[in-house]
């Protein structure tokens, strides 16, 4: 599916009397989810371990 048949997709699931504001919020959702899974499937993530790993250090050293 296309960009633009995904967008066309999700006006087509909102609202008739959606406002152009909630229609940017959407894709501006859009695009953070789908730079997200391509990062995940890329690699370029931390994993909930490392993440804890580091709190604990940090909070150590307060």
């Amino acid at each position: 599916m296309t960009t633009k048949e995904e967008v066309k997709k999700m006006l087509d699931n909102l609202p008739d009397n959606v406002s152009v504001e909630d229609i940017m919020y959407e894709l501006y959702f859009k695009q953070k989810v789908d730079r997200g899974l391509k990062d995940y499937a890329a690699g370029n993530y931390v994993s909930h371990e490392d993440i804890l790993k580091e709190a604990h250090q940090w909070l150590k050293q307060k």
